[in-house]
């Protein structure tokens, strides 16, 4: 978020805190989507999945929609 928003730095922190304390339910979509995804993939690959690989993968898309990401 330093990085990326002018915000500072103790905002950041009370953003963060709310995030991890009470995501709202976006976020719990999210998770839950991610999950199954998880899931699946692991499913697939059997023995060779690989979790780095997964999460490198999953997050090389950026931030767009978890329908596109599914359909990747």
């Amino acid at each position: 978020m330093e990085q990326n928003t002018s915000l500072p730095r103790f905002e950041i922190d009370n953003e963060v805190d709310r995030y991890v304390a009470r995501p709202g339910p976006g976020h719990k979509v999210g998770e839950l989507k991610i999950r199954e995804l998880h899931q699946r993939a692991e499913k697939k690959a059997g023995q060779a999945f690989d979790l780095r690989a997964f999460h490198d993968r999953l997050l090389s898309f950026g931030s767009v929609p978890l329908s596109l990401v599914e359909t990747e």
